[in-house]
Order: C-alpha cells, then sequence, then structure tokens
C-alpha cells in the first residue's frame, strides 16, 4: 500500500473542517471553524458593544493586555495574573520559577498530562526539568500517591480536568487531599487549568477557591472560552513578575496582541456564565447517546465518564477511526446535522478496532433535545453500517 499523500491529507483535513464547521445543526461550534471575515467583524462588533472601541492599541503588554490580566486575576481570586501566547509557554515559564525557589527541577504529573503528550518533550528539552509521575492510572493521583512516590519532587502539577483521560475531575475533597499531601511533602502545587473555568459544577466551588488551593493557575483563553488564543498564568506578585522576564527569554514579548485579548475577554464575558449550563446539557446528551446505542444494539460502547464531570466527554465505538470518521462526514454532508466530528485510535498499548471521539457541549447544543441526540445517533449507526459493508 502507498502511504497516503500529504498533500491529499491536508486537502481531506480542510473538507472535514468546512464541512463539520459549515453544519447547519451542531452540538458546538469550535474556535476555528468559520471565515476569517465573520469573525473578525463579530468580534469588532463586540467590542463596541462593550466599550473597548475607542481603547488605544497595545504595545509589548500593556493597554489592553493589561486590563484582561487583571480580569483573570479578579476571577481567579490571585494577586497577579500575566498574558502569554501560549500555555505551553505559560506553563515552562510557571515551572522554571518554582524549580528556582524550591531548589527541585523534579515536576510529579500525570504521564496523560498535556506537557506529556502534546509538547515534544518541552519541559526537559527547553526547561531542564524532569518529570515523574504518581500514577498511571485514567485519573488524578490520590493523596496516597503523592504523599508515598518514593521520589522526591518540588511542584506537583494537576491538569484539571485531566483532557486526555476523558475529561475527569476528582471530587472537592479529593482535590483538597491531593493538595494536603503535595504540602506535606513541602511541594509547591500548580494547576494545568487549560480547561479549569469549565470545573466549577464538578467541584461545587467557585472559581477563585479552586484556583485558591494552587500556588499558580494556568489558563486557557480559547479551550472553553471560545478566544482567539493566548493564556495567562496566575498566582503571587514576586512569581508573575519574575514569569515576565521569562516570557521575554522565551520569545513571548509579542509586539501587539489586543485581538486575542479583545477575543479573551469577550470569553469571559459571554461564556464563562455559560458553562454551568453546558455542563449540566452535556450529561442530557451523555445519556441520550447511551439510550442510542443500547436500543440499537450497537455492541460494546463506552460514554465516558458517567455523567460527564464538564461540558466535554468521550464516546468509544467498536470500529476503526477512519469508518467513523467516514461515517460522521457523511452525516453531516447528507444532512446537514454535526453529531460527532474526528475519531481517533486509543494511544500506544490501547486495544486495536477501537476508537473514541471527544463531545463538546456549548451554546448550538442546548438546542438539542434528548430526542434530537437519539435521532441524530441512530443516523449515525446507519452510515457506520454503510460504510462496514462498503468495506
Amino acid at each position: 500500500m502507498n502511504p497516503v499523500d500529504p498533500v491529499d491529507e491536508e486537502a481531506a483535513r480542510r473538507h472535514r473542517a468546512k464541512v463539520w464547521g459549515g453544519a447547519e445543526r451542531a452540538l458546538w461550534r469550535g474556535p476555528a471553524d468559520g471565515t476569517a471575515g465573520a469573525r473578525l467583524r463579530e468580534l469588532a462588533d463586540w467590542t463596541d458593544a462593550a466599550g473597548y472601541g475607542g481603547q488605544p492599541l497595545d504595545a509589548y503588554g500593556d493597554g489592553l493586555v493589561e486590563v484582561l490580566e487583571r480580569r483573570v486575576a479578579a476571577e481567579l481570586g490571585m494577586p497577579a495574573a500575566v498574558f502569554f501566547p501560549t500555555g505551553t509557554m505559560a506553563q515552562q515559564a510557571a515551572l522554571r520559577c518554582w524549580a528556582g525557589r524550591t531548589g527541585s527541577p523534579v515536576v510529579a504529573l500525570h504521564p496523560l498530562a498535556h506537557p506529556e503528550v502534546h509538547e515534544n518533550g518541552a519541559f526537559g528539552a527547553v526547561s531542564g526539568l524532569r518529570t515523574v509521575h504518581p500514577t498511571d492510572a485514567p485519573r488524578l493521583p490520590t493523596a496516597r500517591e503523592v504523599r508515598d512516590h518514593p521520589e522526591p519532587f518540588g511542584t506537583l502539577m494537576l491538569e484539571l480536568p485531566l483532557r486526555d483521560a476523558g475529561f475527569v475531575l476528582p471530587t472537592w475533597r479529593e482535590l483538597t487531599e491531593v493538595v494536603e499531601a503535595a504540602r506535606e511533602r513541602d511541594a509547591v502545587v500548580h494547576f494545568d487549568g487549560a480547561r479549569l473555568w469549565e470545573c466549577t459544577t464538578r467541584l461545587g466551588r467557585p472559581l477563585a477557591e479552586i484556583a485558591g488551593l494552587a500556588d499558580s493557575v494556568y489558563v486557557s483563553f480559547y479551550k472553553s472560552l471560545g478566544g482567539m488564543s493566548g493564556a495567562a498564568l496566575a498566582g503571587p506578585e514576586e512569581v508573575m513578575e519574575e514569569a515576565r522576564i521569562w516570557r521575554h527569554r522565551y520569545g513571548g514579548q509579542v509586539f501587539q496582541q489586543y485581538p486575542a485579548a479583545l477575543a479573551a475577554l469577550r470569553g469571559l464575558d459571554a461564556e464563562l456564565p455559560r458553562l454551568p449550563a453546558y455542563t449540566a446539557h452535556a450529561r442530557v446528551v451523555a445519556d441520550a447517546l447511551r439510550e442510542a446505542f443500547e436500543e440499537a444494539g450497537a455492541g460494546w460502547f463506552r460514554v465516558h465518564p458517567e455523567p460527564p464531570h464538564t461540558h466535554q466527554f468521550q464516546v468509544w465505538l467498536p470500529y476503526p477511526p477512519e469508518t467513523l470518521t467516514a461515517a460522521a462526514l457523511a452525516q453531516t454532508e447528507e444532512t446537514g446535522t454535526a453529531l460527532f466530528r474526528r475519531w481517533s485510535a486509543p494511544g500506544a498499548g490501547g486495544p486495536p478496532g477501537v476508537a473514541y471521539t471527544e463531545i463538546t457541549v456549548t451554546e448550538p447544543g442546548l438546542a438539542w433535545t434528548a430526542e434530537d441526540v437519539r435521532e441524530a445517533a441512530r443516523t449515525f449507526l446507519s452510515y457506520v453500517g454503510r460504510g462496514s459493508a462498503d468495506a
């Protein structure tokens, strides 16, 4: 078999994005959906309506970027916050700062955490940090696992929620016990809170109380809030001042970032208050999918976790990812409904012949009833059956 032409694969990816982004009905609209002109006009309209239209342009992190930093610090109940162009850079800076203060370059985190899976070994290659894993179970570590880990570490990093395990969260009690266990070891606690915004429902606490458990917190502006790009690091004043130095050293002292700052402020105003409603409806969607699969006799499947901990969760089915992605694309092309998007195979060591996809529920999904979801799932399975028969 000849290898896939990378040009053809890129064309296929763009086609899928266009189809799913232009669907008449969808459970969510991603930050990459739509066109540049439409997105810029929408942001400009919001900027004027929100009273930012007359603000001067920023230069090297002042102006609107400072407005955003103060807003994030207030939302998280932290003394200060620093804007970064990427979360990867923000967390490198945070952990470099803490390594200098603790005297330890060792970071304890989960092997499924973002730096271990999606950053090409950046901690070790760029920042001289070393990682250890208190557990490899598909959940956050327990207090006992943190307390009993045989190696010393200077920082405990907790990804909330743990995306690659299914957007899973501990309970509030479990989280506080884990933090206490780290403190007993004289370790600093850093939250990878790329999606921290959506954790309040499961944990039953406001954002500031959740963030207040940690010494520092990173948050993303596009993963839950629908922003354009960018991230923030929040924590003590003196640590944030050092983080600004590391931001410059890492190449993050960008001349102008006002579009990203405005999109982030828009997300804080428009999307943050809606996240609890999205999480509640994600549970309706998850229940309806499970019912549809059971009624259709779909065989082995998983909706994980049940119920969802946030407005995002995983669905697993016993087919190759190519078959399921093709079915999802065909359903959208022929019916205008996007229930699922791209499917993926499990990571190394995962079982063959199964695939999973990630479901997100945002404002468009609130209009879907449970029966709408069941009907769309039944239709999807008919496309899967068609594809399997063709194969």
